[in-house]
């Protein structure tokens, strides 16, 4: 049987604050951690570079406090699995970095994320999304940013996608930082137009909530937001962070049939 490539999967807009780098973070660490799948993260997103900084201040903290020490122990122990690995690259050299992650793994990758900038102005982000296998753009109902989202995805449908000369096999939006008090119409008047707009929205939603900011600080709590753990089970439950996983397992096809993990 012929072995399955290594899936790429962005989490990609154009417009600042809609959370491609932190459902990257999250995703990747439930997959990762949870799901028991090879994950690797290529961060192309310069000067900023969130997810390979994350990983920087993740380190320190769990090597200098006793409590984060034995959860890495345990965890390696019981998982049979180190972190992640994390590349920087520049957008235009993203690919070339993700061949590189894949070729020197000790591990058959199944999937590679990306966070790339949020802007399409940036060198290479164009060509790289073209080479990318499935695109997952959030999107919020502040009407600045759902609009910018929905350009952008409409530009890569349309003339990306359209032109059958990429690697493109699927570009979904997804609902972020949903407030659980607007008015389920509002969302229904939205979906109305992305359909309209020749677009896919996927099932799952995401709600607006405050452990979303939580990164790993010194002070010893529930983890949330790392590069090292993944997301505690008490704290996902509400997120549907576990339902989006599902989904996307499933839309990448990451399982063979009668598969299990």
């Amino acid at each position: 049987m012929k072995e399955k490539k290594t899936s790429l999967v962005a989490f990609s807009t154009q417009k600042g604050g809609a959370g491609k780098t932190v459902l990257t973070v999250l995703i990747a660490g439930y997959f990762h951690y949870v799901k028991g799948y090879n994950v690797g993260v290529i961060d192309c997103d310069p000067p900023q570079f969130s997810t390979y900084n994350m990983r920087s201040r993740d380190r320190k903290i769990a090597t200098t406090i006793d409590h984060y020490k034995l959860m890495a122990f345990n965890q390696l122990k019981t998982l049979n699995k180190k972190p992640y690995p994390i590349l920087q690259s520049s957008p235009a050299d993203a690919i070339f970095a993700a061949e590189k992650m894949i070729e020197e793994s000790p591990e058959k990758l199944d999937i590679l994320f990306f966070d790339l900038p949020g802007t399409l102005n940036s060198e290479g982000v164009i060509k790289t999304l073209s080479m990318i296998d499935f695109i997952i753009t959030p999107i919020t109902a502040d009407r600045m940013v759902l609009q910018s989202s929905l350009e952008f995805a409409s530009l890569i449908n349309d003339n990306v996608i359209s032109t059958g000369k990429s690697n493109i096999q699927g570009l979904y939006l997804i609902w972020n930082k949903v407030d659980a008090r607007e008015r389920t119409d509002l969302y229904d008047t939205f979906n109305t137009l992305i359909g309209e707009l020749g677009l896919q929205i996927l099932k799952t939603t995401i709600p607006d909530r405050k452990r979303f900011r939580h990164e790993l600080t010194e002070e010893v709590r529930p983890v949330f937001r790392s590069t090292l753990f993944p997301v505690d089970k008490q704290l996902i439950k509400d997120t549907n962070l576990d339902l989006l996983a599902d989904e996307i397992e499933e839309l990448i096809k990451l399982k063979a049939d009668g598969e299990e993990r």
